[in-house]
């Protein structure tokens, strides 16, 4: 699933394509959107932003269009009226005279007006906004002392959009490790020193991730090693995929378990508890 950096390039990219320019045509896939293809044709777009896994196109009109890619969702940026050869359906396309932005294979949009976008059920329940400039370290924090997280375990709680949305599977386990906490901690078992490194790695590593195309290694151990010929995957991140792989940083084999109902990756040396000297 496409995290708070790919959905936030996306969002850049559409913007490249289409924004501020006006709409000759849009398709919707599903029949009860239908009715907004007329309504929508001839406006302009105004902006088309992130919210954490959620993107927002919000034309002249007042009217937004919401998408979530879910899983498989994925836009593709193309010359007008010009479509890839793919085995995915289609289920948006937004053309102007000389490009189009498609999205393909995710089953989650709607139109909304500017109330519906504030009251609307996924949107108003997101916490903070990793990627927004606005969000502060310190907020961060505060966040993690409130009762309905501090006693969950880090290792679901950094998957709940409402607690700080843009987090996702891979974002959690970098998050985890750059912190050096353990992935079965509680905000509640963590000191203040763990909380505060658990904010700066939760704003950090999203920002850099969507600066620099999902890499979330330092960036000069990550150029260090493309130099030397490894692939991408091999320098992308510091633990996630890199199951019984050395740590960049001590040595020891990462570790792969299922955590929360996603696949998560640590290392058991960096990361062990205090009680594990």
């Amino acid at each position: 699933m496409p995290e708070g950096p790919e959905i936030k390039r996306a969002a850049d990219d559409i913007t490249d394509a289409i924004g501020h320019e006006i709409v000759t045509d849009i398709f919707f896939a599903f029949d009860h959107l239908k009715v907004y293809e007329s309504v929508l044709q001839g406006q302009t777009i105004v902006s088309v932003k992130s919210k954490g896994k959620a993107l927002l196109i919000r034309f002249d009109n007042q009217l937004s269009i919401y998408s979530h890619n879910q899983l498989y969702g994925k836009w593709i940026i193309r010359k007008a009226h010009s479509y890839p050869k793919t085995n995915r359906q289609l289920r948006l396309a937004i053309h102007n005279t000389k490009k189009s932005a498609l999205l393909y294979s995710a089953s989650e949009i709607a139109v909304l007006t500017e109330a519906e976008v504030a009251t609307y059920p996924f949107l108003s329940q997101l916490g903070l906004d990793v990627l927004d400039d606005a969000t502060t370290v310190d907020q961060v924090i505060q966040r993690f002392t409130l009762k309905p997280f501090s006693r969950r375990r880090l290792s679901g709680l950094l998957l709940d959009q409402r607690f700080l949305c843009g987090l996702g599977n891979y974002l959690r386990s970098e998050v985890l490790f750059v912190a050096k906490v353990p992935p079965i901690h509680r905000p509640l078992d963590c000191s203040s020193e763990q909380i505060a490194q658990l904010a700066a790695a939760a704003i950090a590593l999203p920002h850099q991730s969507y600066n620099h195309r999902g890499i979330t290694t330092d960036l000069q151990l990550a150029q260090y090693l493309k130099e030397q010929g490894h692939p991408r995957k091999a320098y992308r991140h510091w633990v996630f995929n890199r199951w019984g792989k050395p740590c960049y940083v001590c040595g020891t084999a990462i570790v792969k378990e299922v955590l929360s109902g996603r696949r998560l990756y640590y290392c058991p040396y960096c990361q062990r508890s205090d009680d594990e000297g």
